[in-house]
């Protein structure tokens, strides 16, 4: 018997964890934190415990290492897991910096238990190539084998090809991931697969599309261009890992073709000094740099070129968090126009949240989101309400929203729907069924009709039916 079971990201976009059983073993792909209206539907430390059977389960296979998708990690050792993690190459490398944060974060600040899980984990760590069968198990009359391919979301992320077999039937099996957009910065865009049987595919942007990358990226400087006009701070709540090397990499190209160009009065482009306000995005943005040979093929030509996209000299990271405090006191204060990339990308955190305080109330002052803001996220309240002149919380005390808020959807790390559709709908022959996760009830509900429309069947909303 093969069976697929759905233990996250099934009410919504985070919590990623699904089950995939072969005969009397099985295997989990991803296990992550719940974020937003899904967190506090779990609230307390005693939630995010594994509330799920995990005695048959042989391997945890990691997509990417975004929080939603390995935030639970620890608590998956801490209930008695032993096997090994498989991942990409590069997620093996990120994988214990963004845990490290989460534990820091959320779990202890003993630093010699941070040290001994992080320890474990590294134990733990399988990687594996692209595009490479890994076998994981073959035992009474069953197995199953994984190969990874590139799903052009983050630095590491891939889908997952299952190819199973339970008493002498084969199955194959996909799980998407996260996909990325196509013509994104930095990363090759994700191939649909060669077949499937089954899919379990995401779908957080399965309701829209985004813009083409030259339409956001003038977008991008358009809104730049205004933001900055009036002397003030353009903040850019961004997450750590993606959106904050494709947003320097689309800003360094501004700079490059617009240099001599006034992106505010009397100041030049090439004089625009870009923050970059995050420990841990700054720890992610040098990986990359160091992991060139997963670039695209455009980023690596510019790189021969002798330009430098994820080092360039108008770029400033703050480190020290008196030299970050010093900084929300000083832009608040001056009039100089400033890019600021702050964690954390939903708002629900990091430093971003002494940005928002200080800034928010003062109309100099724009708020850039580049990134999916989840339900019930401080991030998507500030979306929602600020063009009304609503006010926001952040912890515990409301904020009135006088900042001008923007969103470039487009720099989204997510496929939008007519890719997702694609994705599907060029498997051939198209598989028996499609399950549809990870995504707002409407966008599940909307990319559902998609697949309808090109002729696919079998498709299920794991929790609506």
């Amino acid at each position: 018997m093969i069976d697929i079971k759905h233990h996250g990201a099934v009410t919504g976009v985070t919590g990623s964890c699904h089950e995939l059983d072969v005969g009397d073993s099985g295997i989990l792909i991803d296990c992550g934190l719940f974020q937003g209206e899904e967190e506090g539907n779990r609230a307390g430390a005693s939630d995010l415990s594994i509330d799920f059977p995990i005695e048959h389960i042989k391997a945890l296979v990691v997509t990417h290492v975004h929080i939603d998708h390995v935030g639970r990690i620890p608590y998956l050792l801490a209930a008695g897991f032993g096997g090994p993690i498989i991942c990409t190459e590069p997620s093996a490398i990120m994988l214990p910096e963004i845990l490290e944060d989460a534990l820091k974060i959320g779990f202890t600040r003993d630093r010699a238990l941070i040290e001994r899980v992080l320890g474990l984990i590294r134990s733990r760590l399988v990687p594996v190539p692209y595009n490479r069968w890994h076998p994981v198990f073959e035992d009474s009359g069953s197995s199953l084998s994984i190969r990874f391919q590139r799903a052009g979301h983050i630095l590491g992320s891939a889908y997952v090809e299952c190819d199973a077999e339970s008493a002498g039937k084969p199955e194959r099996i996909v799980f998407s991931g996260d996909l990325g957009a196509p013509h994104s910065p930095l990363l090759p865009e994700p191939k649909p697969p060669e077949k499937a049987d089954r899919v379990v595919i995401e779908s957080t942007y399965g309701d829209k599309d985004h813009e083409s990358r030259v339409d956001r990226r003038y977008r991008l400087k358009t809104i730049l261009e205004n933001a900055l006009a009036d002397g003030g701070t353009v903040l850019v709540p961004a997450f750590s890992i993606g959106r904050t090397q494709e947003l320097l990499y689309e800003i360094e190209s501004l700079i490059h073709e617009f240099g001599n160009d006034e992106v505010a009065p009397d100041l030049p482009w090439h004089d625009l000094e870009i923050v970059v306000d995050s420990p841990l995005a700054a720890t992610f943005t040098r990986i990359y740099r160091d992991l060139k040979p997963f670039w695209d093929a455009e980023a690596t030509e510019l790189v021969r070129q002798g330009r430098h996209p994820l080092s360039f000299e108008q770029l400033t990271v703050i480190d020290s968090h008196e030299d970050h405090l010093n900084a929300v006191d000083y832009l608040t204060r001056s009039h100089r126009p400033c890019v600021v990339l702050a964690g954390s990308g939903m708002c629900a955190g990091g430093r971003v949240v002494n940005y928002l305080k200080a800034m928010l109330g003062d109309l100099r002052n724009d708020v850039l989101f580049v990134g999916y803001q989840a339900k019930g996220t401080p991030g998507r309240d500030i979306l929602t309400y600020g063009p009304r002149g609503g006010w926001v919380e952040l912890d515990g005390q409301r904020y009135d929203i006088r900042a001008r808020i923007h969103q470039v959807g487009g720099y989204s790390a997510h496929a939008g729907q007519s890719d997702l559709v694609r994705f599907v709908s060029d498997i051939q022959p198209p598989p028996s069924e499609i399950r549809i996760v990870h995504g707002d009830e409407s966008a599940k509900e909307s990319l559902r009709h998609q697949f309808h429309s090109v002729g696919l069947a079998g498709i299920m909303i794991p929790g609506l039916g």
